[in-house]
């Protein structure tokens, strides 16, 4: 699916489009999970999936400073374990998880607001059903 902005400010990163494969961002398609802020670079994120997320990833997202991080899982929404929410609570970051595709729409309106906002989005790898039963 497409994403478009009003009013685009191609100094930010703005998710553009995103698929079950991968996540377009400023028009570029990623096919593995990133992490981006509204400013910067985007970043490779180790991570296929919500199991994956430990203490590593959430002391490596709350050094960005956001104050927000929107997660989005996948093609269905999961929740992070409580204990791995506490770091984040206790400096006082805002965490929302949800899919992939609302967590995108989401990261977008807060950004377009002036948000310092970390997505951080999942790309599952996909699964060939068809060599898995071979």
């Amino acid at each position: 699916m497409k994403l478009h902005t009003d009013s685009p400010n191609p100094a930010l990163n703005t998710v553009t489009g995103y698929s079950q494969t991968g996540i377009e961002i400023n028009a570029i398609t990623y096919s593995h999970s990133v992490l981006l802020l509204p400013e910067g670079e985007v970043k490779l994120w180790n991570v296929a999936n919500i199991q994956d997320i430990d203490t590593v990833h959430i002391d490596k997202m709350a050094k960005f400073s956001p104050e927000l991080i929107v997660i989005g899982t996948g093609l269905k929404q999961h929740f992070l374990h409580p204990s791995l929410q506490v770091k984040l609570t206790s400096e006082r970051i805002g965490l929302e998880v949800m899919a992939t595709a609302a967590a995108c729409r989401t990261y977008n309106i807060l950004m377009a607001e002036g948000r310092k906002v970390l997505g951080a989005f999942i790309v599952e790898p996909v699964v060939d059903l068809n060599t898995e039963a071979s």
